[in-house]
């Protein structure tokens, strides 16, 4: 897979796409996650990528023809372009599974006030990785890279992800390591007497009631 994120700021991401898994990931040639700033597409002197908007109002709107140009220079028939925004379609871990089967991801990072509504043009899907408000969508671009990635063959074990949160719509079962007591706290016995079907049970168990305190809905 390939995966191309478009930003005004580098910097941002680099740290976190050099680090645990999603390094592993590009040194063993999983995944190829390139960095794209759109100022390199900027035809005016100064790289200038916003504007005021039209018709007055706070802040600044980035600009149709850096950002389609930067779109463009990486766009293949196998790409899909995506745009994070806070207007877009909730992100889920169903979505990361349907997301990790393309060849090529285009992950584009507003960043100001918005982005000139012409842009939505040459985008295929709009992501939202939650209703809130962030400065930029260098972050959002990290968590949907994040969870497709460990989606990947070869990248984590398989056992872990058919056990983890959203398997089977139920959340995690609860673990434990050293020591067996901390400060009153005991790990459950079951985990301790080496029955694995025993401590089957009890984790699907533990799955479905902590599901249903924590996350109901997913019950529905």
């Amino acid at each position: 897979m390939k995966i191309d994120i478009l930003t005004l700021f580098p910097e941002m991401l680099n740290g976190y796409l050099s680090e645990s898994i999603l390094k592993r990931a590009i040194e063993k040639n999983i995944v190829e996650i390139n960095i794209i700033n759109f100022r390199d597409f900027s035809k005016l002197n100064n790289k200038q990528v916003d504007d005021t908007p039209y018709g007055g109002g706070a802040g600044m709107v980035l600009r149709c023809e850096p950002i389609v140009a930067a779109i463009e220079s990486v766009k293949t028939e196998d790409s899909l372009v995506i745009l994070l925004t806070p207007q877009g379609q909730t992100y889920t871990q169903k979505m990361a599974e349907k997301l990790k089967s393309y060849k090529h991801l285009i992950l584009v990072c507003g960043h100001y006030e918005g982005f000139d509504e012409r842009i939505l043009n040459f985008v295929d899907l709009e992501l939202s990785i939650g209703d809130f408000i962030l400065t930029g969508g260098e972050a959002a671009a990290l968590v949907v890279t994040d969870s497709i990635v460990r989606l990947l063959d070869n990248v984590i074990r398989v056992d872990s992800k058919n056990n983890e949160t959203f398997a089977d719509n139920l959340v995690d079962y609860p673990t434990y390591t050293k020591p067996r007591e901390f400060r009153g706290l005991k790990v459950p016995e079951v985990l301790l007497n080496g029955d694995h079907q025993k401590i089957e049970d009890w984790r699907k168990e533990q799955q479905i009631i902590k599901t249903k305190e924590k996350r109901p809905d997913l019950l529905k």
